[in-house]
């Protein structure tokens, strides 16, 4: 009997790894391709949209150069929780809330009012660890949540206060990159038991947990190969 339902849900899975060029799968008004068994990681424009535009938050790392100053040419500075970077003579300046270019104008600053005459100051953003996150569905507490290192699928969830009593464990991560939108469905008892890695999430990254309008949009394909076995990855057209 186990043989036979895990040839049951092998044979679906085996004929959308074999399709080289997998059909759309159509709704009224979009069309869902099957891509690839690994939800693409971001750009870092992905994450921040405009980087001349993304503003500085809590443990984001940053690069940060005095041109001609020996030693403070190229420095790896990061944030800490408050979002206050220390640079040498400058001393301690807050840069939560201000974009790479502002930060670079007020350390200009500060390096002027410390006898450093007029410093040629560069600031470019290395890594976001200060992103948002959105939670949805059937969690204790759904809302918007910090991206703080590494963030899991898993972390996700239970930092919104785990499922709550209706939940189901098929889970929906949604992610545009560049510029094309993909859904990926993932299996929580799958990931729990160990069949395949708790995926990363990123700032922007959307999570819909159990049922919804967006999931229900992937019936048909959960219907032909459920998650359980391997994640799902949609190209949304």
């Amino acid at each position: 009997m186990l043989r036979t339902r895990l040839c049951l849900l092998l044979a679906p899975l085996a004929c959308l790894g074999a399709c080289a060029d997998p059909p759309p799968l159509s709704s009224t008004t979009t069309q869902y391709e099957v891509v690839s068994r690994d939800l693409p990681e971001p750009s870092l424009r992905d994450i921040t949209g405009n980087v001349r535009e993304y503003v500085i938050g809590p443990f984001d790392r940053l690069s940060i150069g005095v041109y001609g100053i020996e030693g403070l040419e190229d420095r790896e500075v990061q944030a800490d929780g408050a979002g206050r970077i220390s640079f040498p003579i400058a001393g301690t300046a807050s840069a939560a809330g201000l974009t790479p270019l502002e930060l670079q104008n007020e350390l200009r600053r500060l390096l002027i009012e410390n006898h450093v005459r007029d410093p040629q100051v560069t600031v470019n953003l290395l890594e976001v660890r200060s992103q948002i996150v959105t939670v949805e569905g059937e969690v204790g507490k759904p809302g918007l949540y910090p991206v703080l290192g590494d963030m899991t699928l898993l972390k996700s969830i239970a930092t919104a206060e785990g499922l709550d009593e209706y939940a189901r464990d098929e889970i929906v991560i949604f992610r545009k990159i560049d510029g094309q939108k993909y859904a990926a469905i993932y299996d929580l008892g799958a990931i729990r038991a160990g069949a395949y890695a708790d995926p990363q999430v990123y700032g922007g990254d959307i999570i819909i947990v159990g049922e919804s309008a967006q999931k229900r949009r992937f019936d048909k394909v959960l219907a032909a190969a459920p998650a359980i076995l391997s994640p799902i990855v949609l190209l949304i057209r």
